[in-house]
């Protein structure tokens, strides 16, 4: 029997300042939804929390983020974990699936600097702090000039390393400082053109158990069908060129009217070169296939070798 909605709803959310922001922006949506429901927020701390000296490509990819809160929901000490839709690997264990995504903010990169207003104004080895492989290829292949130097540690605490000098600018995701009402600190929101964003780079994604229909319930007028279509055709290019942390993938579709997608894509080397950019344009009825024929495009141009390298190094 399905349990009642005043029965708690428990979020299991990873404890930094954005995460916790995340956690109880969806709090309040579900309790906008539903007036009566309880919704306790349950924090814990993740691996990749807790490894800061290493990059995220050399320890295991961003599902460090997420393994103690899928644990948490299988052993039924939480029923939804609330992730960066960019975070959250590809694929899910056995008996958890994505419950649904939410309203995307601006997915853009932005550059953060006290010293200068944008990229072209860094001088010859200029420090750009950035943890991202895509956001490293990107910049190298746009600014083969600056030292690209690996950047980790929470929103707060990597704007602490750029106040102490050890960077002359960093990149950050343009929707968690706006979240964390730090979008005065954007000194430039990066052109798609020079910056393409990671596949669901933006949205937030509520994970849940697979069976719990109550609660697949509770989360379905959360879902942003827009936001949706868009993130399925951008994981499903990461999905079948088997991305993760360790490659350089960026993928980003934008709705063109009701009914078409318009996809971009690229793979790059931690070097900066070769970058393999395609695009293809389809209807929003055919958004995972769409993303998987991209892909397959990618790797037929050289991709397959590139992703092969980077694996093997």
């Amino acid at each position: 029997m399905t349990a009642p909605r005043t029965t708690p709803l428990r979020i299991a959310t990873r404890e930094s300042p954005l995460a916790l922001w995340q956690a109880h922006h969806v709090k309040r949506l579900l309790q906008r939804q539903h007036p009566e429901l309880p919704v306790d927020i349950i924090g814990m701390t993740t691996r990749g929390d807790q490894i800061l000296d290493r990059s995220l490509a050399k320890i295991g990819g961003k599902g460090l983020f997420v393994k103690e809160l899928e644990v948490a929901l299988l052993a039924g000490r939480a029923d939804i974990a609330v992730h960066s839709m960019k975070d959250l690997p590809m694929l899910f264990p056995d008996g958890l699936s994505l419950g649904t995504i939410c309203e995307r903010e601006d997915p853009s990169d932005a550059l953060v600097s006290n010293l200068y207003a944008d990229l072209d104004d860094l001088p010859v080895g200029g420090r750009v702090g950035t943890s991202s492989t895509r956001r490293q290829c990107q910049l190298r292949a746009a600014h083969g000039h600056l030292k690209i130097i690996d950047l980790r540690g929470n929103v707060n605490t990597r704007l602490a390393k750029l106040e102490a000098g050890d960077y002359d600018a960093i990149i950050l995701a343009t929707a968690g400082l706006v979240r964390l009402q730090l979008a005065d600190r954007i000194r430039q929101r990066l052109p798609i053109e020079v910056s393409l964003p990671a596949a669901g780079q933006g949205a937030i994604g509520i994970e849940c158990r697979s069976d719990d229909r109550r609660v697949q319930e509770l989360l379905a007028p959360l879902g942003h069908p827009a936001t949706t279509i868009c993130v399925t055709a951008e994981r499903a290019v990461n999905r079948h060129l088997e991305g993760s942390c360790e490659v350089p993938i960026a993928a980003y579709a934008e709705l063109e009217g009701e009914q078409q997608i318009y996809l971009r894509a690229r793979v790059g080397s931690p070097a900066g070169a070769p970058l393999l950019c395609d695009e293809l344009r389809g209807s929003t009825a055919d958004a995972e296939q769409l993303g998987v024929e991209l892909a397959e495009r990618l790797l037929q141009r050289g991709a397959r070798d590139i992703l092969a390298a980077i694996r093997r190094a």
